[in-house]
C-alpha cells in the first residue's frame, strides 16, 4: 500500500534515544542525544539527514557538523561516531537490515527496529 508519512508526527512518537524505528521500508527515524559508539558498516552506506537540531559526525581525522536540512553519506567501511549535544531528529537512510551499531554488538544494538503504528 502506498501512503504518505509525516516525519514530524513520527518524531512525536519517539520517547527514547539511539533506538531506530522503521518509518518506511528503507528509512529509519531516530531521536539522538549524547555520544554514540565508534563503529562502521561492512556492507552498507549510511545517510544521516538532520530534520531538527545539530549533529556532529566524528571521524578519526576530522569532524563534520550537520545542521537542519543537511545530510551526509558515510561510505561502508568508514569508522564514525555520531554526537548530539542536544536532542536531534534524524532520518537514517539505509537498508532496513543495517545494524545500528555496525560492527559492534553491545547494549545499544537494535537487532530489529520497531515499526511505527500505521495511524
Amino acid at each position: 500500500m502506498i501512503s504518505k508519512t509525516n516525519v514530524q508526527e513520527k518524531f512525536l512518537q519517539i520517547n527514547d534515544y539511539w533506538n531506530p524505528r522503521i518509518s518506511g521500508e528503507l528509512n529509519d527515524s531516530v531521536k539522538v542525544k549524547g555520544e554514540f559508539i565508534w563503529h562502521h558498516h561492512d556492507e552498507e552506506d549510511e545517510m544521516f539527514f538532520v530534520c531538527k537540531g545539530k549533529l556532529v559526525i566524528r571521524f578519526r581525522d576530522k569532524e563534520i557538523a550537520l545542521n537542519e536540512g543537511e545530510f551526509i553519506v558515510i561510505p561502508k567501511g568508514i569508522e564514525h561516531q555520531p554526537i548530539a549535544e542536544e536532542e536531534v531528529h534524524l532520518l537514517l537512510i539505509e537498508p532496513k537490515t543495517t545494524l545500528n551499531t555496525g560492527n559492534v554488538v553491545n547494549e545499544r544494538t537494535v537487532s530489529i527496529p520497531e515499526r511505527f503504528d500505521e495511524h
